[in-house]
């Protein structure tokens, strides 16, 4: 390993210096305990994603205690005594789930038994994370711990494992085509008819309407950094040619953007839901999705209805972030550049039929309403 590499890993233990120092000396002090589940995440607040529905399965199950430890960001501070309830949380949980990136646990050496558990929060492999980021602005560059001690991780299909793998600096074998929990929802009509009538009664303004969902991903390298280039787009147009045509626009914004748009949503047409965690149940009343490059185009295709891709930086964020694979592998709908496209585009819109199959087949086969039954099964039982 060359000197450069040595140090960084060194600069790394130091940043986490606490954990790093206080969780073997814990580990001695209290007793992993069999049936302790604990869920760690620094970019939610509670059980939602794909916490919410392996919680509840683990609960049905029956039998094991379970511990949640939540922060709004990675910028939110803990005080020293959070600090000593996460070290002694961790010391007495067998398994440990997160679903995001989570630098306490990385430089930590665990011993032989606990499960870290990844159930990332993005499915489908579209813009390059982790370790195939490497050599890219804020990707990882030399050795560093982040990811490696992974006992297990979810993906979607049999196809990603090995982008899974890559990404994660981890061996093919700990990733498992079990599906993604959270699109259990997508599988049950129950659900689907109550989510529609709660939204229509809570946002009224929608009922009987076209509905656009306008939802990107942020631009920078992460969530420290994490913005939208609002000059990109012209909310004033696509009010201009659709608020009296039948349409409403929901805006959900990526939870990582904080910059806002110089342009009032408060009126009949737009519909700010950006404070809204998660964007599942919305697609259920989505019409047509606009998006560029969030991994909600994989939640998006079990609904087969039109996408608008509206990527008029495409270049400019191939540079600096790329995918996992061309950009045609996932454009199953229609890609755009400008403005004067994306209203032709929502006036046209359409479905690929053969290309959102294909799509769908490579992208999410392991997704069929019993992945939260299969997720808990597996990493519960495993030895």
């Amino acid at each position: 390993m060359a000197q450069k590499d040595w140090k960084k890993m060194i600069l790394q233990k130091v940043r986490m210096g606490f954990y790093v120092l206080t969780y073997p000396i814990m580990q001695l002090c209290v007793k992993q305990e069999e049936k302790e589940v604990l869920f760690l995440s620094d970019s939610r607040e509670g059980y939602t994603g794909n916490f919410a529905f392996v919680k509840e399965e683990i609960e049905r199950v029956g039998g094991y205690h379970i511990t949640g430890i939540f922060k709004k960001n990675l910028k939110q501070k803990r005080k020293m005594r959070d600090r000593f309830l996460l070290v002694k949380s961790l010391a007495r949980a067998k398994y440990v789930f997160v679903d995001d990136f989570y630098p306490i646990v990385y430089p930590i050496s665990f011993k032989k038994g606990k499960k870290l558990i990844q159930l990332w929060h993005a499915m489908g492999a579209y813009k390059t994370v982790g370790y195939a980021r490497m050599g890219k602005p804020g990707g990882p560059k030399g050795y560093n711990y982040t990811h490696r001690n992974y006992t297990g991780t979810i993906v979607s299909s049999e196809s990603i494992r090995k982008d899974y793998a890559r990404a994660f600096g981890i061996d093919i074998a700990k990733v498992h085509a079990l599906g993604i929990p959270r699109t259990d929802i997508f599988f049950d009509q129950q659900y689907a008819s109550s989510i529609r009538q709660q939204l229509y009664t809570k946002y009224s303004q929608l009922q009987g309407k076209k509905i656009i969902t306008f939802a990107p991903t942020f631009r920078g390298n992460g969530q420290a950094t994490a913005y939208y280039d609002f000059s990109l787009i012209d909310f004033a147009k696509i009010k201009e040619k659709f608020a009296d045509k039948g349409y409403a626009c929901i805006i959900k914004l990526h939870p990582f953007i904080k910059n806002r748009p110089d342009f009032s949503f408060q009126d009949d047409f737009y519909l700010d839901l950006s404070e809204e965690r998660e964007i599942n149940d919305l697609l259920f009343i989505t019409d047509i999705l606009i998006t560029d490059y969030s991994s909600v185009i994989y939640e998006y295709s079990f609904f087969k209805k039109p996408v608008l891709f509206y990527v008029p930086d495409l270049e400019e964020y191939i540079s600096s972030r790329d995918f996992f694979y061309d950009f045609e592998k996932y454009n199953y709908g229609v890609a755009v550049r400008t403005m004067d496209e994306l209203l032709d585009g929502i006036e046209n819109a359409t479905v690929k039929e053969q290309k959102m199959k294909e799509f769908y087949d490579y992208f999410c086969s392991a997704c069929d309403g019993k992945s939260t039954e299969r997720v808990v099964q597996y990493f519960l039982n495993e030895e």
